[in-house]
């Protein structure tokens, strides 16, 4: 979970499984990849460090800066 300034909440999922597609002996195998960021809503999301994170939000250009407390991220 990350918050804007406003105090409205994200909850930011992290994708790391990739799946291996490579060739028919592989059909489902998964590996870790690199890690990817959405929002539950879709909404593409951009790790800045720090525990920051932007969010591309529809109609805004810039994106949301939100922040979490995750240990994880901080």
């Amino acid at each position: 979970m990350a918050f804007d300034d406003q105090g409205r909440e994200y909850i930011i999922d992290v994708f790391v499984s990739v799946r291996d597609i490579s060739d028919l002996q592989h059909t489902g195998a998964t590996q870790r990849g690199l890690p990817s960021f959405r929002t539950r809503e879709g909404h593409e999301v951009t790790y800045l460090g720090g525990g920051e994170f932007s969010v591309m939000v529809p109609g805004d250009e810039v994106g949301v800066t939100v922040r979490t407390d995750d240990p994880e991220f901080v």
